[in-house]
């Protein structure tokens, strides 16, 4: 972190509620229905919150930096996507690897997809553009890989081209910074079904999912990283939850669990 910068406010993560999985839905459901913050509203924020957290994670300076995104075929690979762009944009030499062809993918994954493409970033799917070695190279170069394979909504091991896209990138033994949750993890319980990420750093989004506090989650997450998606507290608050005000102090902050 350069010296001038405003350091990241931590919190307790006691002092912050956790949503389930269901709980998480809902709160996107409610956002695009009842609150018109559109999907690609809150994957832009997701993304810019992501490429910060890899400045602060790589040292505080993204010139030249070699990062590699791992995109996976739904919303949380959207995210990631975002974060590519704005990593670029910042000086880091960007290469995404897609699980799946832009046509597996979800609408708005696309939209971010193409935009990258306008851009001239390099992007290639995993399964069909490169071999083995080549994706395996392309990984242990990297100074940093992002892993947004897989988000809250994974139900048992992961799969198909997803599972082995998380499996090159563990064998990479490169730092990885994990967007919502490491890939692979339950984000309800911390439990484990297959392959998964164990992250340097993990930036939740809204609010902290419970198998991220969990002993067997904890392992996995690293440094955890809350992010501001914009969301007004009246729609928490039709749930039931308190959320408070996480973010007076800043649209990142640290959850301390040690405290």
């Amino acid at each position: 972190m350069r010296a001038t910068e405003t350091p990241i406010p931590v919190l307790r993560v006691s002092s912050v509620p956790t949503v389930t999985a269901a709980q998480m839905a809902e709160v996107d459901r409610l956002a695009i229905e009842d609150y018109g913050v559109t999907l690609l509203q809150m994957m832009e924020q997701a993304g810019s919150h992501l490429a910060d957290v890899v400045r602060l994670e790589v040292g505080g300076d993204l010139v030249d930096r070699r990062i590699v995104v791992a995109v996976g075929p739904g919303n949380n690979g959207g995210g990631g996507l975002v974060a590519a762009r704005h990593l670029a944009n910042r000086g880091a030499t960007v290469r995404v690897v897609l699980a799946r062809p832009a046509l597996r993918m979800t609408e708005a994954a696309r939209h971010q997809l193409a935009t990258l493409i306008a851009m001239g970033a390099e992007c290639c799917v995993a399964t069909y553009d490169l071999t083995d070695d080549e994706l395996e190279d392309a990984l242990v170069r990297a100074d940093l890989v992002v892993d947004a394979v897989l988000g809250y909504q994974i139900h048992g091991a992961p799969r198909d081209e997803a599972e082995r896209l998380i499996g090159f990138v563990v064998r990479s033994g490169r730092p990885v910074v994990s967007l919502d949750i490491p890939s692979g993890l339950d984000p309800d319980t911390g439990a484990v079904a297959g392959a998964v990420v164990t992250a340097q750093a993990t930036l939740t989004l809204a609010l902290p999912k419970p198998g991220l506090l969990t002993p067997a989650g904890a392992a996995r997450v690293g440094r955890l990283y809350l992010g501001d998606l914009g969301l007004p507290s009246a729609l928490y608050t039709s749930l039931g939850i308190d959320v408070g005000l996480p973010f007076s102090a800043g649209r990142i902050v640290r959850l301390d669990r040690t405290a």
